[in-house]
């Protein structure tokens, strides 16, 4: 179906859903209960924490106040000659304003890392023009906690008021607020009835990408296009008839392939994959986002679903087992993406607005850093620069190369299962690992996703842990070209990086998932290692 600002078809699986669901979805009134924020619509184990989730729905019309804001305070800064604006954030804080930035063709350079050469990296760039944007909900989350404080190191090094540099964006009366307010910093507040990952269309999605140029104000008119049409209890509704696509097959499929079909929206399967994942995996349940590039194979298992973001003037009817077209303008496509997850989470059955599981991977990270990260845990084995360890279930059998180890973990897989690439290096620099996961995928016939530690820790590692445990795991980390002191911290970026790395292991462990973990004792050898080993596995050939 099309309207004034998204398109949706689908054929197969997805739309047999849209029959058996929808119907009742209509006569329950969920659109309409949403849109007035009800928050029992997802059980009474939900209703706590929806109760304080869900303004998301109304945001086309309440955030309308920032845009002046927004306004004034991109002319006053650009006025001072600061043109290069960073972004400190990590999870929906850093993928909305990337995506909204990229799609407006906007420079905006995104610090959502731990890893101390992209942090470096960061810093060393062009400081004299540089504004620095904060954003957390609380100012506890201690990636950006760390990247707010070297900024502010970095400024004072350089006889530079940081106050007069460092924009905050959070919530009303939160520590981080209180705190920068006193501290002479510039704050905005976001709407605290709100969770990260629905966040979009708030000051966290839109003031770094306002400062950095975006047209915000075109961005709410958008999503406002739709929202009456979203709210609306008809079956013709695009966000109920996507949700029943994502949560209403039967059997279903958990696997969401998220395709580049020439879509004019520059990176947003990462921000779809977020969404869905953090928000729909737990207690065993959940949709796995698989994003993968354009033009790639796209036969679908019984357990996949393909979903083509296509261009906003592609007409394609879409063929297949299991397929659905999605287009539209960016802004109302984050609404209907957000309206899809709400309802989807209520067809599977789960509160699709907690992340328990991304609380656990932080507390365990806290728990090394502060019994000291002194030496690792000896490696099972070394091959050439890679040392080799495991976690969770031994699978190794005995396997003393890196190929070998390879093959141990891939063999872990189900009919049903997924491998997980995990890689906790600089995601601008070391691009060639993550080109072997599309031919990993077509050689495994089965999905296989890829995250950029600790990016990733807020987006699929909560499926990782909350969802099906059908997954196999495998972590990369290295060690760093120059490490980096966090001011104030008796710990470094590196340190943290690799507690985050052990941590989230750990917590795989516990939920009984094997980790295969290869850690890069010489960087660049190791890399080039375990590249070659990879695409040997996928059939290609190792150089």
């Amino acid at each position: 179906m099309t309207s004034s600002g998204v398109s949706l078809g689908t054929v197969g699986a997805g739309a047999a859903a849209i029959d058996a669901a929808v119907p009742a979805l209509v006569a329950e009134k969920f659109a309409s209960r949403l849109f007035a924020q009800d928050p029992t619509l997802w059980g009474s184990d939900a209703e706590s924490e929806a109760a304080k989730r869900l303004s998301w729905v109304g945001l086309a019309r309440s955030s309308r106040p920032l845009v002046g804001e927004i306004a004034a305070l991109r002319e006053k800064f650009t006025s001072q000659g600061l043109t290069r604006v960073v972004l400190c954030g990590m999870g929906g804080s850093s993928l909305a304003p990337e995506v909204i930035c990229a799609t407006a063709g906007v420079p905006l350079v995104v610090l959502d890392s731990s890893q101390p050469d992209m942090v470096r990296t960061a810093l060393a760039e062009d400081l004299e023009h540089t504004l620095v944007v904060v954003s957390s909900k609380s100012g506890s989350t201690v990636e950006t906690d760390s990247q707010r404080r070297v900024y502010e190191q970095a400024f004072e090094d350089a006889g530079i008021d940081p106050t007069e540099r460092i924009v905050i964006v959070t919530d009303p009366g939160s520590p981080l607020d209180e705190s920068s307010r006193a501290g002479g910093f510039t704050v905005v507040n976001a709407d605290p009835n709100v969770g990260g990952r629905y966040s979009a269309l708030t000051a966290f999605g839109l003031v770094p990408s306002g400062l950095a140029g975006a047209d915000v104000e075109a961005l709410l008119d958008e999503a406002e296009s739709v929202t009456d049409l979203l709210a609306e209890d008809d079956g013709a509704n695009p966000g109920l008839q996507l949700g029943a696509v994502l949560g209403g097959t039967s059997p279903l499929r958990d696997k969401v392939i998220l395709a580049d079909a020439g879509t004019q929206i520059p990176g947003f399967g990462d921000w779809i994959e977020q969404l869905i994942a953090e928000s729909t995996g737990k207690d065993g349940k959940g949709l796995l986002p698989v994003v993968v590039g354009r033009d790639e194979p796209s036969s679908l298992a019984a357990d996949e679903n393909l979903v083509l973001l296509t261009a906003e003037d592609d007409e394609r009817t879409p063929e297949g087992d299991s397929v659905t077209t999605v287009s539209g303008s960016l802004g109302a496509q984050m609404l209907l993406w957000e309206v899809a997850t709400a309802v989807a989470g209520r067809l599977i059955g789960i509160n699709p607005f907690d992340q328990p599981d991304v609380e656990s991977a932080k507390a365990a990270a806290r728990e090394l850093l502060d019994a000291g990260m002194g030496a690792a845990d000896a490696p099972a084995f070394v091959d050439g620069a890679v040392e080799v360890r495991t976690a969770g279930p031994d699978f190794l059998a005995g396997a003393d190369t890196l190929d070998a180890a390879l093959q141990a973990l891939v063999a872990q897989l189900t009919p049903t299962g997924y491998l997980a690439v995990m890689a906790y290096l600089d995601r601008l620099a070391d691009t060639e690992l993550a080109a072997t996961r599309a031919p990993l995928q077509s050689a495994l016939e089965r999905p296989v996703t890829f995250g950029w530690g600790p990016r990733f820790l807020h987006s699929t590692g909560q499926y990782h842990k909350g969802g099906p445990a059908n997954g196999v795991y495998l972590q990369i980390t290295t060690v760093p070209g120059e490490d980096l002191a966090v001011p104030g911290r008796d710990f470094t970026f590196g340190q943290f990086c690799d507690a985050q790395a052990g941590g989230d292991a750990s917590v795989l462990a516990d939920h009984g998932r094997p980790v295969l973990r290869l850690h890069l004792a010489d960087h660049d050898a190791g890399l080039k290692q375990v590249v070659a080993a990879l695409t040997k596995m996928s059939g290609g050939e190792a150089r």
